[in-house]
């Protein structure tokens, strides 16, 4: 099912309406969405009404995982069976709202979260959030952001939860078989999906899923999912173990004014750190 009406309030090249149409297309029309401050608060409730064919529960920023798990406990004692999910992006998972996701997480509460992440802050001017990437432009680090990225879902995996995986619009397919476990998995459920930003990443809207596709066959987002605890390499990320058959890092951040005023050392570094990653990837593999 489409998750949302045509001609809803995103951006031109914004892969969020395509998202969760594809989310919504695995969990079904019970489903109730809890959205913290984000884009799509904007593109969810905006002075024209909501375009959304499922309940939304608009959240202040910290508390979406709160309210899911409320809602999921009350419909469960009144005997209801439906998803809840948490969608919500970087800023109100990694930053503002980490406190309530790990609690969530520490309970094992029987929810989704969803973190779509598109590298920073967006609604509010493209400022800078933790999974902001090391060197990319935004209006809080105009020379590039000196930190590397908060690796969330490894942050998440700690807690023994049940479920987490990473996934991309580009591989759409890999992305619902993911929805579509989780949805069968009792206990919290937490997927990280890139979500390519065409005004604060600096690229044509019409670019948006090659983008999301670069940065799956560069190896910077490889697609993944730990079950129980184990690590599994999915999709076209089963091959790219092998060096030779990633794609240069160049080839993703070339394409992306963001990176515009990087380095030849800062594009070796980031090179460099994708390949020590995969390196640590290959020991966690069974």
């Amino acid at each position: 099912m489409n998750a949302m009406l045509r001609g809803n309030a995103a951006c031109p090249g914004c892969p969020i309406p395509r998202e969760l149409d594809a989310l919504l297309e695995m969990t079904g029309e019970k489903t109730v969405l809890v959205i913290p401050a984000s884009c799509t608060t904007v593109i969810m409730g905006d002075t024209r009404g909501m375009p959304s064919r499922v309940p939304v529960i608009h959240s202040a920023f910290a508390a979406a995982p709160a309210i899911a798990s409320g809602v999921k406990s009350a419909l469960d004692s009144r005997g209801e069976k439906a998803t809840v999910v948490v969608w919500a992006g970087d800023g109100g998972t990694g930053d503002i709202g980490f406190a309530s996701l790990s609690g969530a997480a520490e309970r094992n509460e029987d929810i989704l979260y969803v973190c779509y992440d598109n590298e920073a802050y967006m609604n509010t001017g493209v400022q800078r959030s933790g999974l902001t990437p090391y060197g990319a432009w935004t209006t809080t680090t105009p020379s590039g952001k000196r930190e590397r990225k908060k690796p969330l879902p490894q942050l998440i995996a700690e807690h023994n939860v049940p479920y987490v995986a990473t996934a991309s619009i580009a591989y759409l397919f890999d992305y619902q078989a993911k929805v579509r476990k989780s949805k069968d998995i009792k206990g919290f459920r937490y997927i990280h999906l890139l979500s390519p930003c065409p005004p604060g990443w600096r690229f044509d809207s019409s670019l948006t899923i090659e983008i999301a596709k670069l940065a799956v066959d560069t190896g910077i987002w490889p697609l993944y999912e730990i079950e129980r605890g184990k690590l599994r390499l999915t999709s076209i990320s089963k091959t790219l173990i092998d060096k030779k058959k990633r794609r240069p890092v160049t080839d993703y951040l070339k394409i992306q004014g963001r990176f515009n005023n990087l380095t030849q050392d800062e594009i070796k570094f980031i090179q460099d750190s994708v390949d020590e990653m995969w390196e640590e990837l290959a020991k966690t593999l069974p």
